[in-house]
């Protein structure tokens, strides 16, 4: 390791103490207040450390931002599986998780349903972005003007006559999406398959991942497939909990569920 990258990388443990101003970090390298001054700049610029109104260093928001992006992506599959495995025991359908990134939203974990018909989806394929409950949950916890501009630059495609049919549209679902905490796909991506969907929340109460349960009609109708939905609301709690440690609001087991609009047969979750 290089000497600069081996000194800027000892200030961080010596503000994680608490703020230093410039002789401190300096004397604590054993550099000149220029060459401590310098490697603070350049760790300012990247956001790992602020500098304070009273000319003393603390660490940065980037750090904390990188240090929860690096713990979301890497533990919540892990933590999440065992709740869905046992969902799909309780209920038979098909249970996903996805997150969103780099403007997709992907699916990172799935147990399959125990019945012979079924959804083709599959570890690693993006959603239909426009009309899935998971991609819709992930959207709609993004800051509005962000959520606008994913909006707008989105194509949407005609799958069925219940497809979501343009920006205007789907923005008004998402802000109903944010407010309810919850969200349905009600044969908007194939007709013949329906879908509810619940948020599962990080450290600092952000939607880190979507997980959703999905089935066709031919097996469960989208009535029936939607009073499960306080089920799949209380699973994705129990994930959050254990993932961030925190304790979401419980769902009653008499939350209400929307009505949905009828459908002839039985869209991706």
């Amino acid at each position: 390791m290089s000497q600069t990258v081996d000194r800027a990388l000892s200030i961080l443990p010596l503000l994680a103490q608490g703020p230093a101003d410039l002789g401190q970090v300096a004397d604590r390298l054993g550099v000149h207040k220029s060459t401590a001054l310098r490697l603070l700049r350049t760790l300012h610029e990247h956001g790992l450390v602020h500098r304070q109104q009273d000319q003393r260093y603390r660490l940065g928001a980037r750090l904390f931002a990188l240090a929860q992006e690096a713990v979301e992506n890497l533990d919540v599959r892990e933590i999440a599986h065992p709740h869905l495995t046992a969902l799909n025991e309780q209920i038979g359908h098909t249970v996903h998780l996805a997150v969103y990134e780099e403007n997709e939203v992907l699916y990172i974990d799935k147990v399959e349903s125990r019945y012979p018909v079924r959804m083709y989806s599959r570890i690693g394929k993006p959603v239909a972005i426009t009309v899935a409950a998971v991609a819709k949950l992930l959207l709609a916890d993004l800051p509005e003007p962000e959520r606008r501009a994913v909006a707008e630059k989105l194509d949407y495609p005609a799958y069925t006559s219940r497809s979501t049919p343009n920006a205007g549209a789907f923005l008004k679902e998402l802000a109903a999406v944010r407010e309810q905490g919850w969200a349905t796909d009600l044969g908007g991506h194939e007709e013949s398959i329906n879908c509810v969907g619940a948020p599962i929340r990080g450290t600092d109460g952000r939607v880190v991942a979507a997980m959703s349960v999905s089935a066709p009609n031919v097996v469960v109708t989208a009535e029936e497939l939607l009073t499960l939905l306080p089920l799949v609301r209380r699973t994705a709690d129990a994930i959050s909990r254990e993932y961030s440690g925190s304790a979401p609001a419980p769902v009653p087991a008499s939350a209400p569920v929307p009505v949905p609009v009828p459908v002839k047969d039985a869209s991706e979750g």
